[in-house]
């Protein structure tokens, strides 16, 4: 599948929970990697960046590894005493066109980053510095969040998290996800016209046969 820019857009309606709903691999990060603005949302292809936890020279390597559309993902081994990434390193996704990043350990200038406007998703934030001494493994599988993401993955992530599809099963996994998301508008649609989730989903059957 090619990420065009008009399929990024039609795929930005689609929240994390219809993809998640239909990737057989589950893929979904845990709960400790968040954004740092839920207003944002982010979808492009991994490029991965193996760090040494604590040290931020890794990161810088992989800015320049990363094209338009892409999204980083840096395995810190979720080192949470230190701010492996700023706003001025992003700035320079920013300026590179980069989706995204998210790494499992922290950051910090949560503000500035905010001010801009760029996906971040971390383990949280820590204004302590970082050493810049080991140098990246780049596009080999990572773990982040619990989930093993390698080279090319397509990630989606919003306000809720993040979901990695493996790129073998994206095309399946993105028709279901299209198809459910429809499904849902015309749920919406029947509350609106007065119906109740009970109806809708067959619910009232099932409660009056538990209660017999």
């Amino acid at each position: 599948m090619k990420l065009t820019d008009e399929l990024v857009k039609e795929l930005s309606k689609l929240p994390t929970g219809n993809v998640a709903d239909n990737n057989p691999e589950g893929g979904v990060m845990d709960s400790g990697i968040t954004p740092l603005d839920t207003a944002l949302h982010m979808i492009g292809r991994a490029v991965t960046v193996r760090c040494a936890p604590g040290d931020n020279l890794a990161l810088h390597q992989g800015i320049y590894a990363a094209g338009k559309g892409d999204v980083l993902v840096f395995d810190c081994g979720g080192y949470t005493g230190g701010g492996h990434f700023g706003d001025i390193m992003a700035t320079a996704c920013s300026v590179r066109g980069i989706a995204g990043v998210i790494i499992d350990g922290t950051c910090r200038d949560r503000e500035d980053i905010k001010a801009l406007k760029f996906p971040v998703y971390s383990r949280g934030t820590c204004p302590a510095g970082t050493v810049k001494e080991t140098l990246a493994k780049i596009n080999v599988p990572v773990n982040a969040g619990g989930v093993q993401v390698c080279p090319g993955d397509l990630i989606f992530a919003d306000g809720d998290g993040v979901v990695v599809i493996p790129q073998e099963k994206e095309d399946e996994v993105i028709e279901k996800a299209l198809a459910k998301y429809d499904k849902e508008q015309k749920i919406l649609q029947a509350l609106h016209e007065g119906k109740t989730t009970l109806e809708i989903y067959g619910f009232d059957r099932l409660i009056e046969s538990r209660m017999k």
